[in-house]
C-alpha cells in the first residue's frame, strides 16, 4: 500500500476530500520527522512508536581499495510496533 493508497482509503472512509486529507497526512509526517529530528520519540498508543536508535562508532573496510575507515556514531529512525498491532497481524 502507498502514501497514495491510504490516502484514497481515508478520503473514501471519512467522506473528507483528497486535499484536505493529503494535507493532514504529509503534517502527520512531518511532525514524526522534526519529532526524531530532535531526538524526541514518538508513541501512538496501540499502534506503535517511532524512535530514534544510536549507532556506536565502528570501523568498517573497504575491500576494494583495501583500506579501513571509521564509521561516527549516528542515529536512526526505527519503528516498533505495539503489541496488540504485532497480535493482530500474527493472526
Amino acid at each position: 500500500m502507498t502514501k497514495a493508497d491510504i490516502i484514497n482509503e481515508i478520503a473514501k472512509s471519512t467522506g473528507v476530500d483528497k486535499k484536505s486529507v493529503t494535507a493532514t497526512v504529509e503534517a502527520f509526517m512531518q511532525a514524526v520527522k522534526n519529532s526524531l529530528e530532535k531526538e524526541e520519540n514518538v508513541y501512538l498508543r496501540g499502534f506503535g512508536s517511532f524512535i530514534v536508535k544510536k549507532r556506536a562508532q565502528k570501523t568498517a573496510r573497504n575491500i576494494s581499495k583495501n583500506t579501513t575507515l571509521i564509521i561516527p556514531e549516528h542515529n536512526i529512525p526505527a519503528f516498533k510496533p505495539a503489541k496488540t498491532f504485532t497480535l493482530q497481524v500474527k493472526k
